[in-house]
């Protein structure tokens, strides 16, 4: 491979950068398919970025003819350049952003959308007043956009329901653990002492398989081993909840999940879930070392609104299925 001769062959810097990114991210996922989504591109898109990138080296970097694909020799040789190449970029974008007469000029960040209307007005105070932050991105959605974000390096830091454990070079904080709850809407007089009771009177609406929260109920419900048919699912709360107060069905969501909708004053009543229960937790994520004590400063903010919201809309059944951050 003749590294020199890479930008001319693809144009300008910019495209060997596109073109090194989405490289990584298929050597990673191993899936061409995968890394195009996580990179926000079509296949086609990211097909042709692997290619100029192998034309410009001189060099089959892919072997396409296995599944999963898998990297050859050459790409093995390319994909260290590139990490090394990605992350001096970084590097060098993170010391710009963090100069001037403030430590953190610039800040990006991804939040779950069921959080992100609590959460937004707290934080903005603490990062334009305390932090003096001049430039804020806030970028609302599921987790599984937040994994797009911190591997793109299009997010600094992100509040999820996902740790990215597979990730390296991330810092992570908690900030509660929060049990699911069975809701149901308050027109509803049938049995409810059982999960297989109410599914022969009320449909589940539910979050879709797509979504993270989707597939830790559906695998709840494998368990006990409870098939419930796929009539209603959506991938935001607020629409969940707002099926279960117009009484088209009940759910299983977590406290956090449910503020906006006690906030709405929505028609719900919530209970702890019967039989076996299951959670998820929250945490700030960020690449480590680069934002200082911010994220577990963000992470502790998050900690008391949240419990503060929690328990306002909820009481006692909101406040008995979270554990904050810190406690036993």
């Amino acid at each position: 491979m003749k590294l020199p001769k890479i930008t001319t062959r693809l144009g300008s810097d910019k495209n060997l950068l596109t073109a090194l990114e989405v490289f990584v991210a298929i050597a990673e996922t191993r899936q061409i398919t995968q890394a195009a989504r996580l990179m926000g591109m079509t296949q086609s898109a990211a097909s042709q970025q692997l290619a100029s990138l192998e034309a410009a080296c001189d060099a089959r970097l892919i072997d396409r003819t296995v599944r999963p694909v898998r990297l050859t020799q050459a790409g093995e040789l390319c994909l260290r350049h590139a990490q090394r190449i990605l992350n001096s970029v970084e590097d060098l974008a993170t010391s710009m952003r963090h100069e001037g007469p403030q430590p953190i000029n610039v800040l990006r960040m991804g939040m779950l959308a069921s959080i992100a209307t609590t959460l937004t007005p707290p934080l903005v105070r603490l990062l334009k007043s305390e932090i003096a932050v001049e430039d804020l991105t806030l970028h609302a959605g599921q987790s599984g956009d937040h994994e797009t974000l911190l591997r793109t390096k299009r997010a600094d830091l992100v509040i999820t329901s996902n740790p990215f454990y597979d990730m390296d070079g991330l810092e992570r904080h908690d900030v509660l653990t929060e049990n699911f709850l069975l809701v149901l809407p308050q027109t509803y007089d049938g049995p409810s002492r059982r999960l297989q009771d109410i599914l022969t009177h009320l449909p589940l609406v539910r979050f879709a398989a797509t979504t993270s929260v989707g597939r830790r109920t559906e695998q709840h419900l494998r368990r006990l081993k409870l098939t419930a048919p796929r009539v209603i699912q959506a991938d935001r709360s607020s629409m969940v909840t707002a099926c279960v107060a117009e009484g088209l069905g009940f759910t299983i969501l977590t406290p956090s999940l449910l503020i906006d909708g006690f906030v709405e004053r929505m028609p719900l009543v919530v209970r702890p879930l019967p039989g076996p229960g299951f959670s998820r937790s929250i945490k700030v994520v960020a690449r480590s070392g680069d934002l200082g004590t911010l994220p577990e400063r963000i992470a502790t903010l998050a900690t008391r609104e949240l419990a503060a919201q929690i328990d306002q809309q909820m009481g006692q059944v909101g406040r008995e299925a979270v554990t904050l951050a810190g406690e036993d």
